[in-house]
């Protein structure tokens, strides 16, 4: 996957993000978090776009994962399957800003 895909990817994830309201949005945004604090143990925070490219290629089970525990019952299992792609692609787009080579 080259890295402009992914930066497309990421920014359809935070756009949608931004489009939930509620209490969707509040357990939305925490799962975001969540696959942030997971970024930040696989990558640290010192890391290039391209690095997180790479590890954005092999996240979809680890996100799922994350998303998963992370979620509040009931039920984990379908909030994991139904918002794992929304939460992974907005959380790489907004832990992308902390990149040693972010450009707008």
């Amino acid at each position: 996957m080259t890295l402009d895909v992914a930066r497309h990817q990421w920014a359809d994830g935070l756009r949608r993000l931004g489009t939930e309201r509620g209490d969707r949005a509040r357990q939305l945004a925490d799962l975001v978090d969540a696959v942030q604090d997971e970024l930040r143990r696989r990558i640290g925070q010192t890391f290039t776009l391209s690095e997180l490219a790479d590890a954005y290629a092999g996240s979809e089970d680890w996100v799922r994962d994350v998303v998963v525990e992370s979620a509040p019952p009931p039920p984990r299992a379908q909030a994991g399957l139904r918002d794992a792609a929304l939460v992974g692609d907005a959380a790489f787009a907004s832990y992308a800003r902390g990149a040693t080579d972010y450009r707008p």
